[in-house]
């Protein structure tokens, strides 16, 4: 967000919700349910300061990715009559997760200025819709590699909690939900509203959309928050391997910044971790898919199968195909974090 002080464009502040076909259920509980709290008036869950709607061109029920059926309203009234229009999203296997009549509806929305968000995976659903074009989308790390799969000409974020850019929000899901929501009722309604909706949710501070997604790819707590920028960066660049040059770029710190850091916290040189990273990766592959070795060495950033090979075997002492023979015989390999084990982390 640009500003943290109230706009009050209208009051209440109304948002109309587009749930996908699949939708989860947490990101859509989390956004409301904060500006229930927000608007709450002894406990009483009024309407006062936020008003919501739930749209839908049909009133048919929508099932969320848990089971939990919602039950929408119906007919769409104009776009013009929310501040916002929260598209949620869920499963990213889903065909057509909001038909042709929604699609519309939110670039008519875009036409009449109307701010659009996409939380969670809302974010595909815009980009499907074409909305996404010259605009930059946050998502979660967890489907960074399936935005660019499907959008490789779009940019994206995946280390950060939301993203404005114009008139389209995006967010990455989870928790950061209720940051984004948070930010929003601060925007229009103002500090008490926000403070009082966040007490209520037993969130102690609101983030701000910049700041990092708690994710950390060696499954250890790092406090240094560049460290965590960097083994994000490498953790999202392992099919098409980076320099170390642009590792440190990604930290806004010179190389030998970077080196002594990383000497210094993991004792390991970020080529090391790196090379590590994408091996773990590798084995995960090799052990949770069918795909070819190929398409795995493709994938973690070698250029043939036969290089892949003799890297893997220098790393886990047996080659690809060995390993899923056992996965196959024993009906399950352990998967754990050796490659990383006997760091020592000083924070």
């Amino acid at each position: 967000m640009t500003s943290s002080e109230p706009i009050k464009p209208r009051q209440p502040l109304k948002v109309g919700f587009i749930l996908s076909k699949s939708f989860t259920l947490s990101a859509f509980a989390l956004f409301v349910d904060t500006l229930r709290l927000a608007s709450d008036d002894e406990d009483r869950s009024t309407r006062k300061n936020c008003d919501w709607q739930i749209l839908s061109a049909h009133g048919h029920f929508i099932r969320s990715s848990c089971g939990v059926q919602i039950a929408p309203g119906t007919g769409l009234p104009a776009p013009r009559e929310f501040d916002y229009l929260a598209v949620v999203g869920g499963l990213l296997n889903v065909e057509n997760p909001i038909d042709g009549e929604m699609e519309r509806y939110l670039k008519r929305a875009i036409n009449e200025k109307v701010k659009v968000i996409g939380v969670c995976t809302g974010s595909f659903i815009l980009a499907q819709a074409g909305l996404m074009k010259n605009r930059t989308a946050c998502v979660s790390w967890l489907h960074h590699h399936d935005y660019l799969d499907r959008f490789p000409d779009h940019r994206l974020v995946s280390n950060q909690l939301y993203v404005e850019d114009r008139d389209i929000i995006t967010c990455a899901g989870g928790s950061a939900v209720a940051d984004l929501a948070a930010s929003l009722v601060r925007r229009h309604i103002g500090n008490t509203a926000e403070k009082n909706a966040l007490q209520i949710l037993q969130i102690e501070r609101r983030r701000e959309g910049r700041e990092i997604q708690p994710r950390n790819p060696l499954s250890t707590e790092h406090k240094d928050s560049k460290m965590r920028l960097a083994l994000i960066f490498m953790e999202n660049n392992l099919d098409k391997p980076v320099s170390m040059d642009d590792v440190a770029k990604s930290m806004n710190l010179s190389r030998r910044q970077m080196e002594r850091l990383f000497h210094r916290r993991l004792k390991m040189s970020p080529g090391a971790v790196y090379a590590r990273l994408r091996m773990r990766r590798a084995r995960s592959l090799v052990l949770q898919t069918s795909k070819p070795l190929i398409d795995i060495a493709l994938e973690v950033g070698f250029a043939n199968s036969s290089h892949f090979g003799r890297r893997f075997r220098q790393t886990f002492g047996c080659t690809p195909n060995v390993l899923r023979s056992r996965q196959k015989d024993n009906g399950f390999v352990h998967l754990d974090d050796d490659l990383f084990a006997g760091i020592e982390q000083t924070q």
